[in-house]
């Protein structure tokens, strides 16, 4: 939370509006949430340019709220960046990947080695990697070797696009401006055909996910299965999956209202 304080502070500076979603994890005792990030991301406390919505992740799995993807379709039509931060991202956090244009991983410093971090499948789905506090010297520089050696036993890029690893610190405000920059080059080379393709994954997750949750492999059937829900998102090329999945979960109940034959 701290980096993306730092973030919005340069971004703000160069005039631009930012919007958050924060997403905490919730106590599995009381099913509240802290929703630190407010503590944290002081950027836009009194700032009209920057608006922060934050969300407790409750039972929903996947490290994103149930109104993430709402909230970030909304605040992308008015703001100029809308940055997601995460539970965290792993092997069962991996759902941000299919909502966002460009997925950055922040590690701190001793966050692990290079066995850890592929162990906890963080070197799978980033498009970017940034090594916070590296004020810290030492440590953050071990932290990057750490990751940069998992980044050279898998993939040399992703899409195209050569991953790499950055430094920055939030407290003296070193590598955010090259971070930043590296936002900046991945949205550059998605503006093609990538982001268009990237964007219309992500249409075909959010429906098939949600018509699933709502009406079960069962009311999928009823539409053909799976595979021709998929084809049909393909073909109806909708600016939103909101509307889909309304038209979508119509169909699914006037079929399961029709008597079986």
């Amino acid at each position: 939370s701290t980096l993306l304080d730092a973030l919005v502070r340069a971004l703000r500076k160069r005039g631009e509006t930012v919007g958050i979603v924060a997403v905490d994890p919730s106590s599995q005792r009381t099913g509240g949430a802290l929703l630190g990030d407010r503590f944290r991301v002081r950027a836009g406390a009194s700032d009209p340019g920057v608006f922060l919505r934050s969300m407790a992740a409750r039972d929903h799995l996947g490290g994103l709220a149930d109104g993430t993807w709402a909230a970030v379709t909304v605040m992308a039509a008015v703001f100029d960046r809308v940055f997601v931060e995460t539970v965290g991202v792993g092997q069962s956090e991996s759902e941000v990947a299919n909502l966002v244009d460009t997925l950055l991983f922040v590690a701190q410093p001793g966050a692990g080695d290079v066995l850890q971090f592929m162990k906890a499948g963080v070197l799978e789905l980033p498009d970017l990697f940034v090594v916070n506090k590296a004020d810290l010297g030492a440590p953050a520089e071990r932290t990057a070797h750490e990751l940069e050696a998992g980044l050279g036993l898998g993939e040399a890029d992703r899409e195209g696009f050569g991953l790499r690893v950055l430094k920055a610190s939030a407290r003296d405000g070193s590598g955010i401006d090259a971070v930043l920059d590296a936002l900046d080059a991945h949205r550059t080379h998605l503006a093609a055909d990538g982001l268009h393709e990237r964007r219309a994954r992500a249409c075909q997750t959010l429906v098939l996910d949600g018509l699933t949750a709502r009406y079960g492999s069962y009311g999928l059937e009823a539409l053909g299965g799976r595979n021709a829900v998929r084809a049909r998102i393909q073909e109806a090329q909708a600016p939103s999956p909101f509307g889909l999945l309304r038209a979508f979960g119509r169909e699914i109940e006037d079929a399961l209202r029709k008597p079986s034959a």
